[in-house]
């Protein structure tokens, strides 16, 4: 169990959205805003690209992912989200009995590896999408080397 002294207060990485190419929101972000690429692969077919003020070890993220925005079973059409980093595994699981308990919850907690870490997902109370996670980096030291092909875990 996690003490009070050990717990903080959760911190915002990123914001995930959701798109139809990942190339042009790529551009978009490259052209027209500044940001860098922090990260790129591909999931079981699906691009996704990192895109921080900062190419190396940024302290938040917007995360493109190459899925047309549609409706999923239990999800709103867009599965776009906020994802807070916590400071445990054990912090997640409280999260979750309290989302749970209030009947907020809408996934998990699940372990969904080394890039996404072990995370639930909570609805607020207009119907968005709030992501807790431990394990989750998004700075680049962070981040497991790539796999054979460009595709990391």
């Amino acid at each position: 169990m996690e003490t009070a002294a050990a717990a903080r207060t959760p911190h915002l990485t990123h914001v995930a959205l959701f798109v139809a190419d990942v190339e042009s929101t790529k551009r978009f972000y490259l052209d027209y805003v500044g940001l860098h690429v922090v990260h790129e692969r591909v999931d079981d077919g699906v691009k996704v690209v990192w895109l921080g003020e900062s190419a190396v070890d940024p302290d938040f993220v917007i995360v493109a992912i190459g899925v047309p925005p549609q409706a999923e079973a239990g999800f709103p059409t867009r599965f776009a989200h906020f994802g807070f980093d916590l400071s445990s595994r054990e912090a997640v699981d409280a999260i979750a009995a309290r989302g749970r308990a209030a009947g907020l919850l809408m996934h998990g907690p699940a372990d969904a590896g080394s890039i996404v870490g072990y995370y639930c997902m909570l609805r607020d109370p207009d119907g968005n999408l709030v992501e807790f996670s431990h394990g989750q980096p998004i700075r680049t030291r962070d981040l497991p080397a790539p796999a054979a092909g460009g595709a990391s875990p």
